[in-house]
């Protein structure tokens, strides 16, 4: 079973780091100076974590998630108290491993499938012989958008 690994991290939410922030949004169109916009400040802590005793991180390692947007090395807040529900991108536990996949619910054939969102990789059948857990659902998704040399 090739799946999507992740390394885990605990939300750390007591410091606080205030940056300059656009509050009238930056226009992917034609350009204006931005800085003539910034009147506000934002702490990504608060942005978001939602809920910080139940709030991880966790860096994405492969590419089972790549036509989701989530690529290798992307970092991912993820919630352990949010209710999974249908087509959730969640943190699993199956059978001894963590994976990161699409949660769909079969409820004709009584099961879960973890559904990867890259054409290389097979769905995840879960049944009831399953260890299976789901650890989080993924709430925000932060990439690097530096070309590496």
């Amino acid at each position: 079973m090739e799946e999507t690994r992740l390394t885990i991290y605990s939300a750390q939410t007591e410091s606080e780091l205030p940056l300059d922030f656009a509050d009238e949004g930056i226009r992917a169109g034609f350009p204006s100076p931005a800085q003539d916009y910034l009147h506000e400040s934002i702490d990504l802590n608060r942005e978001l974590v939602r809920h910080p005793a139940t709030t991880f991180y966790a860096r994405a390692v492969g590419d089972s998630m790549r036509d989701k947007g989530i690529g290798d090395g992307d970092l991912l807040v993820v919630d352990k108290s949010l209710e999974p529900r249908e087509g959730n991108i969640v943190v699993a536990y199956i059978d001894g491993e963590f994976t990161l996949k699409t949660l769909h619910r079969d409820e004709r054939a009584d099961c879960l499938w973890l559904m990867p969102a890259n054409s290389k990789y097979q769905p995840i059948r879960v049944t009831r012989e399953n260890h299976f857990i789901i650890w989080g659902v993924v709430t925000y998704n932060i990439k690097s958008q530096l070309r590496r040399q």
